[in-house]
């Protein structure tokens, strides 16, 4: 909760990869608060009583929203999918605006990696950048894994990587100086 607040207000694509973990964390700990506070919140030795009992009811209230919306098992929470939302609409709102230049070239430089991730997704396709999402948190789960990963995937993933930090950095300008009010 504290971990994820963070980084939703400095970036944007870190937190949502945060919180993808967040959800399968909760499903590896069989959506069980009892089991969450063993393995996960009492790891925390530096939290205060009030600290602890804010976290036990952010887990709980994950685990509610998880039930609530079936994706216990697979998926991602209502909120995590509003993320990748709000990204798609800047996304596009960036391609469709002559001054992001940069921003579209980073993209189209992309492009290629994205196409190919969607041909391998089978009938599970999903968004340019929820494709992106996809990569970063595979890789992820990769690494932590320990497996290797080849010359080809590596690359895609370091061009995939850098297209979302510029998509993040925008977010965060987005969010403090709205990039698209009119100029008078």
């Amino acid at each position: 909760m504290f971990i994820a607040s963070a980084r939703r207000k400095e970036n944007i694509a870190e937190y949502l990869i945060y919180m993808w973990q967040i959800e399968d964390i909760i499903r590896a700990n069989g959506l069980d608060i009892d089991r969450i506070t063993t393995n996960v919140i009492n790891r925390f030795t530096d939290l205060t009583d009030e600290q602890r009992r804010q976290l036990t009811e952010w887990y709980e209230s994950l685990i509610d929203m998880m039930r609530r919306e079936n994706v216990e098992k697979s998926g991602h929470l209502q909120l995590n999918k509003n993320v990748i939302l709000q990204l798609a609409d800047l996304h596009q709102a960036l391609l469709n605006d002559s001054r992001f230049g940069q921003y579209s070239a980073e993209f189209y430089l992309t492009l290629p990696f994205i196409v190919e991730l969607r041909a391998k997704s089978g009938d599970n396709v999903v968004g340019e950048i929820e494709t992106c999402f996809n990569a970063l948190y595979g890789m992820l789960m990769l690494k932590l894994a320990g497996k290797e990963v080849s010359s080809e995937t590596d690359k895609a993933v370091k061009q995939i990587t850098r297209f979302i930090a510029m998509l993040a950095m925008y977010f965060k300008k987005d969010s403090e100086e709205d990039l698209f009010k009119e100029t008078e």
